[in-house]
């Protein structure tokens, strides 16, 4: 026992450290648990304990993962991404596999079978990489992130047909196993009847337990229901995965889904960094010391094969050329799927334990590079503006009495309620993508830098009643907005701020009005608190009548001294408690 929870003490310590030192240098989680397991186990200091004990149990990650995917897969939401889905990710996946087959038949010397295989599974880009990089930059929504979703979304299908045909094309497998013929029939039985346990069992199962109220016995049983799942399969020589993935697409329609996918997630954390953790454990540094130059040389063939398949495909497909670039790039990268499969190909046979140690460098080589390509992607794009001249500027636009920078969740209100009265309105926005999703609902935003003097001339700001600045920028300061107040005297300038501390810094420019982004939402919530807890609504009236007359006392007083802490004692504090 001691021993037991010693290296699980190292194994979370170590997963703590290089999480943090790799997220502190933008590389992504995802490298920190392999490094972390490279640097904690036999290769480096062997202080982690059992290896292969771990990658067993850890596996239940990815097959919490595979549940979370599943859970994804609502028929409404499949229809509406089908053509990129099953058209984009398929012909990348495709495409991308077969030259990669080539290339590891040449470089390994594997037959067409095993190369077919090894190649798809490096065809596979990294989910766990990829969705937060899209997520941290707001991109998820927009339509190339949507279109990265489908790609990373058909692969993570394509994980249960690749299990499958590594396990047909083994050669050293378990004798046990079924043939390839048989599992055919024994996935499609196994699948139909946990698709009816799910209808007929499972759905009934939760909704006994969502009238008891009690949310552990809702962790309880997706844990239950997940692992079941696994286990079947796992007792049918079939994909543990996907018995996960059957399991979350049976509940996809369920109304407990969401709260299903909260109660998974933190779990499926833990288990995928163990998982990623044990990869790292497992690779033969010995075998990559060896021959550095081939794993550096393979990660690059990886990178620059993916990407040059994925590029036509997505121009074909209507995606911009910049656009089709990033995207290329985004998904260059080999995936976390393709340790699973490696480690089943060396399992049966079609590659040897030291190819696999190989091919799982040449993985994490070309996860570890993407941060670097994503950087290189905004350096040229932030460099090279005439990337965008296909979206026309705001030289195009008609005259207008307004005109309205940014156009994002602040910005589309202001102009929705100036267009109520029929007023015209110039829309520019710097953002490629949220102009690409605003043109799908029939709206022309231009493109441009809208605190650029020269750029608001074009669009008429000369004879523009109103210039309106809602754009997310917690820098706009007086540098910026100051030249642009004296060089468009007539228009009435207003400004949307972060918080007090901006709307401070712009004081005294003589703009219009000034409106921190989220004080008037919140006041509307304090309304709603109050109402819920009883209080009249003649006394709501007061005290939010009190408050804003509070709040404007403190920034006038805040303005005068230039200290936050001016006027403090206007604020409300917090009642005593009694005794």
């Amino acid at each position: 026992m001691t021993d037991y929870l010693t290296w699980l003490t190292v194994l979370l310590g170590a997963a703590l450290l290089f999480v943090m030192l790799f997220r502190r240098l933008g590389l992504g989680a995802t490298l920190g648990y392999i490094v972390g397991g490279i640097v904690v186990g036999p290769s480096v200091l062997n202080l982690s304990g059992d290896a292969e004990a771990i990658n067993r149990v850890s596996e239940i990650g990815i097959a919490l993962l595979l549940f979370i995917v599943g859970l994804e897969l609502q028929p409404s939401r499949l229809w509406r991404m089908k053509r990129d889905i099953f058209g984009l990710g398929l012909a990348q996946l495709l495409a991308s596999g077969a030259l990669l087959a080539v290339l590891v038949k040449l470089v390994l010397g594997l037959g067409w079978g095993p190369a077919i295989a090894i190649g798809l599974a490096l065809g596979l880009s990294s989910t766990a990489q990829v969705l937060p990089m899209l997520k941290s930059t707001g991109e998820l929504n927009s339509p190339h992130g949507e279109r990265a979703f489908s790609i990373l979304l058909l692969q993570d299908l394509a994980l249960i047909p690749l299990i499958t045909l590594v396990a047909a094309l083994s050669v050293a497998g378990d004798p046990d196993t079924p043939s390839g013929l048989a599992m055919t029939g024994l996935t499609i039985g196994a699948v139909v009847g946990l698709v009816l346990a799910g209808r007929f069992v499972v759905a009934p199962f939760f909704a006994l337990i969502g009238r008891l109220g009690e949310r552990e016995l809702f962790i309880v049983a997706g844990l239950t229901v997940v692992i079941g799942a696994a286990a079947l399969m796992h007792a049918l020589h079939l994909s543990v995965a996907l018995g996960a993935f059957v399991a979350g697409v049976m509940l996809a329609e369920s109304p407990y889904r969401h709260e299903l996918e909260s109660d998974i997630e933190p779990f499926r954390s833990i288990l995928l960094g163990l998982f990623f953790m044990s990869v790292g454990m497992l690779l033969d540094l010995r075998v990559i010391a060896g021959q550095p130059l081939l794993v550096i040389g393979l990660a690059l063939a990886v990178i620059v094969l993916k990407a040059a398949a994925l590029y036509p495909i997505a121009r074909a497909f209507g995606t911009r050329p910049g656009r089709s670039a990033t995207l290329s790039l985004l998904l260059s990268q080999a995936g976390e799927f393709g340790f699973v499969l490696f480690a089943s190909a060396a399992v049966g046979g079609l590659i040897t334990r030291d190819q696999a140690s190989l091919l799982g460098a040449v993985v994490t080589a070309s996860m570890a590079a993407t941060p670097f390509l994503m950087r290189f992607i905004g350096w040229l794009q932030a460099n090279q503006p005439e990337k965008h001249v296909d979206l026309p500027g705001p030289e195009f636009s008609p005259a207008t009495n307004a005109i309205v920078v940014g156009y994002g969740r602040f910005g589309q209100t202001v102009a929705q309620m100036l267009m109520a009265k029929r007023i015209p309105v110039t829309l520019i926005d710097i953002t490629p993508a949220q102009i690409e999703l605003a043109g799908q609902f029939d709206t022309k935003v231009y493109y441009g830098d809208g605190t650029r003097i020269d750029l608001l001339r074009t669009a008429g700001a000369e004879e523009a009643e109103g210039i309106f600045f809602c754009i997310d920028d917690a820098e706009l300061g007086p540098d910026r907005l100051g030249p642009i107040v004296e060089a468009f005297p007539k228009a009435k300038i207003m400004v949307r701020t972060f918080d007090r501390r901006q709307m401070l810094a712009l004081k005294g420019l003589g703009l219009s009005w000034m409106q921190r982004e989220v004080f008037d939402s919140a006041v509307l919530m304090g309304r709603q608190a109050l109402a819920a807890l009883g209080i009249a609504v003649r006394e709501v009236d007061r005290v939010e009548q009190e408050y804003r007359s509070r709040d404007r006392e403190r920034l006038m007083a805040q303005h005068a001294s230039g200290d936050l802490r001016s006027g403090l004692e206007r604020s409300f504090a917090k009642a005593p408690l009694e005794d």
